[in-house]
């Protein structure tokens, strides 16, 4: 009975061990069967502020088909919530791993600096796309003039508004730089109105739910609110539900940013009433060209700037883009 149980313990220990190195070599194999099966020529990764973020999943679609056209592989990785820590984390990961090149979100942080230097001296360059960090030696920068942006939705409001206007601003993240340019445009836009005031701000945290909760307590406070101007993508729904739940006497004017479909479908309803157009498929599909010309010795320009407009209902019919978006000035 003792070596019975002493079998038995021995069968039970053997069997899951042998599945996990049957499946660990099949999972190998199919690995290895991929990459024997094509060649790259170069491996560039893409490192998102959030995975599954809609806004960074349309640059990786425009990244994706720059990448097969250049007989290059993109990887997409990053976060599955915003967190710094973890895409300098990640960043580094890359740098060890030895990759062709990185293409990343701008970061104000010491870390992010120092991790540039260290990819410069393996021969792997680094570009930022969406949010730049000038000052920290990377490659290049693609992505929209982020002051520009803030200014325009600050001209619109000026030319579509009447009388005194009380504004309320949902920023993404207050540390996040392309937001600050973004609020900055916005402020010097309004002050050449003397109609015009911005009487607060505050962060969603780059979620829908945060702008809600956002917008929901700058009304409780400034219940005289008469617009609002949200800085990142999800602001502009979640100010929308804010506003619902309010239900102040008056709804306020709305600009979001960006065209995603649930920014498009609440401007059909009415509930939004212009958003800044940037174009993220545009950002992906340039940095991958960009990185490309890079590896093959071709001069870059440190700066790229991707065109910028403002969308408003006219411009819209069943969720879809129906006109030309007049674009705002690049540089």
């Amino acid at each position: 009975m003792k070596y019975l149980k002493k079998g038995s313990l021995l069968i039970l220990f053997l069997v899951p061990f042998s599945l996990m190195i049957y499946y660990g070599k099949e999972t190998f194999y199919i690995e290895s069967e991929m990459t024997a099966a094509h060649s790259y020529d170069y491996h560039f990764v893409l490192i998102t502020e959030e995975v599954g973020n809609d806004y960074w999943r349309l640059i990786e679609k425009g990244a994706k088909e720059a990448a097969a056209k250049h007989n290059s592989y993109l990887e997409y990785i990053g976060p599955k919530v915003t967190d710094t820590e973890e895409r300098l984390a990640t960043l580094d990961r890359m740098i060890a791993a030895g990759v062709d090149g990185i293409i990343t979100k701008g970061m104000n942080d010491d870390t992010f600096q120092e991790l540039i230097q260290k990819a410069a001296n393996r021969n792997i360059p680094v570009a930022t796309v969406d949010t730049d960090n000038a000052q920290s030696g990377r490659a290049f920068y693609v992505g929209t003039n982020n002051y520009q942006a803030g200014y325009l939705a600050g001209k619109r409001l000026i030319e579509e508004t009447e009388g005194p206007q009380k504004v309320g601003v949902i920023i993404g993240l207050s540390s996040a730089q392309n937001q600050v340019e973004r609020l900055n445009g916005f402020r010097d836009s309004i002050n050449e109105s003397n109609r015009i005031e911005l009487i607060d701000v505050a962060e969603s945290h780059i979620t829908e739910l945060g702008a809600a909760q956002a917008t929901y307590q700058l009304l409780k406070v400034h219940p005289d609110i008469t617009a609002f101007f949200g800085t990142s993508a999800l602001d502009g729904i979640g100010i929308v539900q804010g506003i619902k739940e309010m239900e102040p006497v008056q709804r306020p004017y709305v600009i979001a940013f960006d065209i995603l479909p649930e920014t498009l479908e609440e401007m059909e309803k009415g509930h939004i009433d212009a958003t800044v157009a940037q174009y993220p498929e545009e950002m992906g599909i340039r940095a991958v060209n960009l990185m490309y010309q890079l590896k093959q010795h071709q001069h870059v320009s440190p700066i790229y700037f991707t065109d910028t407009g403002i969308v408003d209902s006219s411009d819209i019919h069943n969720g879809e883009l129906i006109a030309p978006i007049e674009a705002g000035e690049a540089q």
